[in-house]
């Protein structure tokens, strides 16, 4: 089954500062702490996912593999710490907040609040697969591409109120951008915090709504995006444009667009790493004396000479005719695989020629198998 996303785990957005990362983790681990849900499988199944994202995201080196690369760029990280069970992942935490463990307030009598979330709410990732030729992926390209998403509202200038209108702090949450309730169990006093369903977590509401965007600060359009693609991409890889997702509501941070590169069949080249192969296809005559011939490359045609006596599947070798490397300068290769092409069709005179070539001592006398020795062992 393929990982969940770690910031979809944990409920945030990529640019979330390490405070909000914090914060979403403990009301995770609160939440379905074994304690609080005893015998339930599921509930400590998450309870190990968000210990898992947190340890990843709140550690910059990892945090970076994961945005570039994915759980391919942190494999063998967590997993190979081994937690046995959820009490490892206790101790393994419990230097979090201030050296204490998070689940010390699980038994907590205090009210302590946890203040309103930043203005506005943030706006969503877009996914955009990024058609490429071999060609592109070589050079690098910028294309430019038309998607759907949320834009701020240039009305209300992305506050969510009419003109001359304001907000006024939230009648539930009473301002606070939270709800609390208190419930108590054979353990102690449990106090359950969740944001408030009115306002967002925003702590205010809109009093008089913008007409254009109906008060959620932003509304959807078609927008035009440019994307830098550098040379040496590989199919499947992709990369994060920063705040250029959908906008977030009532001035909110804005999302990311995550543009996943896809490579399209080639006409005449097949990829291998960095590498490109061709296969060739010479006459008999060609490889048995010898030729130059012009051979396609990713930057047009390059000549190409080829050995008296060549055999086919022999692999012959255009440096750096390949694809640019991602990670350091240079290139790879245009390897060239040689096949004998054999003409389905021949007339009288080339037969009475081939046939004359056949009898010649250097085509008479030609290795072919040891069938004599097979011949014996079944004669």
């Amino acid at each position: 089954m393929a990982k969940k996303d770690y910031y979809e785990i944990l409920g945030i957005d990529r640019n979330a500062s390490k405070e909000e990362l914090k914060k979403a983790y403990r009301k995770l681990a609160m939440q379905y702490h074994p304690d609080r849900n005893p015998d339930d499988k599921q509930a400590e199944e998450k309870f190990k996912e968000a210990a898992e994202a947190y340890e990843v995201l709140s550690n910059e080196e990892k945090k970076a593999r994961y945005d570039r690369y994915g759980h391919e760029g942190v494999r063998g990280g967590y997993g190979a710490q081994g937690f046995r069970d959820v009490n490892d992942i206790f101790s393994h935490f419990s230097d979090i907040f201030g050296g204490s463990s998070i689940f010390d307030d699980f038994f907590s009598t205090g009210q302590r609040s946890r203040g309103r979330r930043s203005t506005g709410v943030p706006g969503s990732d877009l996914r955009v697969t990024l058609n490429l030729t071999l060609e592109e992926i070589s050079a690098g390209v910028q294309k430019t591409i038309k998607i759907k998403k949320h834009v701020k509202c240039d009305k209300c200038n992305g506050t969510g109120a009419e003109s001359g209108s304001s907000t006024k702090t939230c009648p539930v949450c009473q301002g606070s951008g939270e709800v609390k309730s208190v419930s108590r169990s054979v353990f102690g006093q449990f106090v359950n915090i969740t944001t408030c369903s009115n306002c967002n977590g925003e702590g205010v509401v809109v009093d008089v709504p913008c007409k254009k965007c109906m008060g959620d600060g932003r509304y959807q359009e078609e927008t035009t995006v440019k994307i830098n693609v550098p040379p040496g991409v590989h199919e499947g890889s992709y990369m994060t444009m920063r705040g250029e997702g959908n906008a977030g509501k009532r001035g909110g941070q804005s999302g990311d667009i995550i543009v996943v590169f896809h490579e399209l069949p080639h006409q005449y080249f097949l990829r291998d790493g960095d590498d490109i192969v061709y296969d060739l296809y010479i006459s008999y005559p060609e490889a048995v004396l010898g030729s130059e011939i012009d051979v396609p490359t990713l930057n047009g045609k390059a000549r190409l000479k080829i050995d008296s006596g060549t055999v086919p599947g022999k692999i012959l070798k255009m440096r750096d005719k390949g694809i640019k490397h991602l990670n350091h300068s240079g290139y790879g290769d245009e390897l060239v695989r040689i096949n004998i092409e054999v003409p389905k069709k021949t007339n009288s005179k080339e037969k009475e020629l081939l046939k004359q070539l056949s009898e010649q001592p250097n085509f008479k006398n030609l290795p072919h198998s040891d069938e004599k020795n097979f011949f014996k062992r079944f004669g």
